[in-house]
């Protein structure tokens, strides 16, 4: 059998992480300034390759966590990306991750070793290899994903606002939203809890903070009910 295997080309497997990431000012991506050749200098996903020892999975978690410091985040795995040419220096298959993540809970210091550096979603640089058609992939799998589960609130601190909220679903869905509407749909969901309490860094008056309730969902879920939280427009 090992000499059957010996007829085959060997290929090397590459994992590259789509980091979004969220703040009030809006969706972000974080990207590194590559300090290797070929593309030196330019930005690009994180990444790395796998191995032997390691599932698909279990490589894309070390990564993350040496990026970011963070574990048990979500992560999710996006696509194949195999071109014969993708990769300039030799035949690799790359594997892509998007993972979301707060942040503020971020481990600042071992982002800036890395000269890693947070891009708005809108205002990205240009990439190397095909790491731009892996982030428009990432973005329309977070697109539909926001559209029926949870998933933004991994981009959030344990108690936001509703404007908060608002700013992160305007930016996955790249259009503005009616605030009212916005509301009502959100809140029918009933799974977000209202708080007592209230940000006023932004304004006088104040916001009232929410929690989302990852119990209450989960029963609703189990019962078979059909949540949508995908926004109306305008």
């Amino acid at each position: 059998m090992a000499k059957h295997y010996e007829n085959y080309d060997r290929i090397l497997v590459a994992l590259d992480c789509i980091i979004f990431g969220f703040d009030r000012s809006g969706l972000k991506l974080l990207l590194i300034q590559r300090d290797f050749e070929p593309e030196k200098g330019k930005w690009s996903l994180m990444g790395g390759f796998l191995n032997r020892e390691e599932s698909l999975d279990q490589a894309a978690d070390r990564i993350l966590h040496k990026l970011t410091g963070l574990k048990n985040v979500y992560l999710e795995q996006l696509y194949g990306f195999g071109e014969v040419d993708r990769d300039p220096v030799e035949r690799t298959i790359s594997i892509a991750y998007y993972a979301l993540i707060n942040i503020k809970e971020h481990d600042k210091e071992l982002v800036e070793e890395y000269g890693a550096r947070w891009f708005p979603i809108d205002d990205l640089p240009d990439l190397i290899f095909d790491h731009s058609e892996m982030v428009e992939a990432a973005k329309s799998r977070l697109k539909y994903r926001a559209s029926h589960e949870p998933v933004g609130f991994e981009l959030l601190p344990e108690k936001f606002t509703m404007p908060e909220l608002q700013i992160l679903y305007e930016d996955i869905y790249q259009t503005k939203l009616d605030k009212r509407n916005f509301r009502r749909r959100i809140l029918s969901t009933n799974v977000l809890n209202k708080t007592d309490e209230k940000q006023k860094k932004y304004s006088k008056k104040g916001a009232y903070l929410y929690r989302f309730d990852h119990e209450k969902y989960e029963e609703k879920v189990s019962s078979g009910e059909s949540l949508v939280f995908k926004p109306l427009k305008l």
